[in-house]
């Protein structure tokens, strides 16, 4: 299939992207001007790249024609600043996709496949770990919007028979994870620990926080790809929990010595916990996670170091 990727040359759309072609499908990439794409050269000489902005109707619509799929991974706030200007997030988020799925109409596309967010869409955890079916509280506006996009998937499944596939990601790591990022525990610490720098944990360490691959990011998506059954939203995570002062020892185990790191006030948007219950995909997707958290830190680690 043709897969049209918005989104494709952040961390999880770098590695989505090589994962396609390694399955044989051809990609197009939408991308914002200046971005620049985690791919090898051999990859993305392999790539249609094409650049625009996702609030733009004519340029999505370009985008689309001639595709038979979408990957929706754009997403122009984060959820620690998306509660200081809401109505931003709500434009350039939620409206410009409820446009791009007007256009995924037009244009005859089989399938939307959106990367929603397992850790923000619930809230504050009344039970874990947390199903698909736990009531749905967000406390920042990022989760808000992701959780209204799902609700438009379905509308317009309903409306025009669009079908869609909804993945609620844990937290991803792994290679192409930018360590400068203000997302991402495990870049952002591990990057400090091999410059010898202090980390900063906010709150007294015991945030605890559900850790997925990238690699099995990946393979749940492609899974998404070729799946045609009823249930249409997914959790994608470990399935484990572990706090901040338990990545901090995976990282020093990893290392092989202690990391200097010092702790900060917690941040009103973090929840306490977020763990995944992960049984759905495992009996409609057919999917489960099979690297390791240690491995994981390992993989991430040696790519880091690499491209030092």
């Amino acid at each position: 299939m043709k897969c049209l990727v918005f989104g494709g040359g952040g961390f999880i759309g770098s590695n989505l992207c090589a994962a396609l072609l390694a399955s044989g499908h051809q990609v197009r990439v939408f991308e914002y001007p200046h971005v620049q794409s985690q791919c090898p050269p051999h990859v993305i000489s392999q790539i249609e790249w094409i650049e625009g902005d996702f609030t733009n109707q004519s340029d999505v619509d370009e985008a689309m024609q001639g595709c038979d799929v979408a990957y929706h991974l754009v997403s122009t706030s984060l959820p620690k600043g998306s509660n200081d200007n809401p109505a931003y997030d709500v434009e350039s988020n939620l409206v410009a996709t409820v446009r791009m799925l007007e256009s995924a109409v037009l244009h005859r596309l089989k399938k939307v496949i959106f990367a929603s967010s397992g850790g923000t869409v619930y809230g504050i955890p009344v039970r874990a770990p947390i199903t698909e079916s736990h009531p749905t509280d967000p406390i920042c506006s990022y989760g808000i919007v992701k959780l209204a996009i799902e609700k438009y998937l379905h509308l317009f499944q309903v409306l025009h028979g669009l079908d869609y596939c909804v993945l609620r990601l844990a937290n991803p790591y792994g290679e192409g994870q930018r360590p400068i990022s203000s997302q991402g525990a495990v870049a952002v610490f591990l990057q400090r620990a091999i410059c010898d720098e202090q980390i900063e944990i906010w709150g007294d360490g015991t945030v605890t926080r559900d850790y997925i691959y990238i690699g099995d990011v990946i393979s749940a998506m492609l899974k998404a790809l070729d799946y045609t059954g009823t249930e249409r939203i997914f959790n994608i995570g470990s399935g484990v929990g572990r706090s901040l002062n338990e990545l901090i020892g995976e990282i020093e185990t990893v290392l092989g010595r202690t990391v200097k790191h010092v702790h900060q006030p917690g941040r009103q948007f973090d929840v306490p916990v977020n763990v995944l219950d992960i049984k759905l995909a495992s009996q409609h997707l057919s999917w489960r996670p099979s690297v390791q958290f240690a491995e994981g830190i390992r993989r991430t680690l040696a790519w880091m170091q690499s491209r030092a």
